[in-house]
C-alpha cells in the first residue's frame, strides 16, 4: 500500500516553523560574531614566533577542528556542568559550542590569509616607516581580506547547517521544532521534507552571492 503525502497540516504549525526559523537564524549570526571575534584574536595571536603562545592556541583549535560537533555539543551541555558542579544552560552551552566550533576555523582562515600575503609587501610597508599594526591595518589585511572572504563565506553556510545539531540538547531550532510536530502528528516524511525545503530556501541564495563574489575576484585578478 503507497503512502498517501499530506501537505496541508503543515499550515497549523506555522508558528512553530516561524519561531525554528527565528532561533536558527539567531544562533547563526550571533555565534559567526563571536567565532569571528574569537578566530581574530587567536589568529593573530598565532602569529607569534613564540612557541609559549602558539602551542597552547594549536592545541585549542585542533581539539575543535578535529572533534564531531555533536560530541562538543553533548559534552559540554552534560558532562561539563559535571566537571565545573555548575548548572548550564542548553543555550549557553550550544552559543559556546557553536562559536568556539566556528571560531577555531576562522583563526586558521584569519592566519593562513596573513601569511599568503607576499614577503614583499611587508618589506616594502617596513620601507615605508609603517609599525607593525600600520602595516597590518593599511597594507596587509586590505588585501589579505580579499583572499579570506571566499573561505569565510563557505565556512558559515557551513555553520548554518551545524545550528541543527542545536536540536539534540533541547534548543528549540528549526530541527526541534520539526520533531515536536512529528510527535504530534505522525507525519515525519512530509515534516522534514519542508523543514528541508526550508534549509535549501535559506542557504541557496548565500550559496549564490558567494560564487558572484568568487567569480567577481578571479576577474579582478
Amino acid at each position: 500500500m503507497g503512502y498517501v503525502w499530506t501537505w496541508g497540516f503543515l499550515w497549523r504549525y506555522e508558528a512553530l516553523f516561524v519561531r525554528g526559523v527565528g532561533v536558527t537564524l539567531a544562533f547563526t549570526f550571533g555565534t559567526i560574531l563571536l567565532g569571528l571575534i574569537f578566530g581574530l584574536v587567536v589568529g593573530m595571536l598565532r602569529l607569534s614566533k613564540s612557541w609559549w603562545v602558539n602551542a597552547p592556541l594549536v592545541a585549542l583549535i585542533e581539539v575543535f577542528r578535529c572533534m564531531p560537533l555533536l560530541v562538543l555539543m553533548v559534552w559540554f551541555y552534560y558532562a561539563l556542568p559535571v566537571v565545573l558542579n555548575v548548572q548550564i544552560p542548553a543555550t549557553l552551552a550550544a552559543t559556546i559550542v557553536l562559536s568556539l566550533y566556528t571560531g577555531a576555523f576562522f583563526a586558521e582562515i584569519f592566519r593562513g590569509g596573513i601569511v599568503s600575503i607576499e614577503t614583499g609587501q611587508w618589506d616594502a610597508a617596513r620601507a615605508l616607516g609603517l609599525r607593525r599594526w600600520q602595516m597590518m591595518r593599511h597594507v596587509v589585511l586590505p588585501q589579505a581580506m580579499r583572499r579570506m572572504l571566499p573561505p569565510f563565506i563557505n565556512q558559515s553556510i557551513i555553520h548554518l547547517k551545524n545550528t541543527s545539531l542545536v536540536s539534540t540538547i533541547a534548543v528549540p531550532d528549526l530541527l526541534y521544532q520539526a520533531q515536536a510536530i512529528t510527535a504530534d502528528t505522525y507525519r515525519p516524511l512530509e515534516t522534514y521534507t519542508a523543514v528541508a525545503v526550508i534549509y535549501f530556501l535559506l542557504l541557496f541564495p548565500t550559496t549564490l552571492l558567494a560564487q558572484a563574489y568568487e567569480r567577481r575576484l578571479n576577474a579582478g585578478r
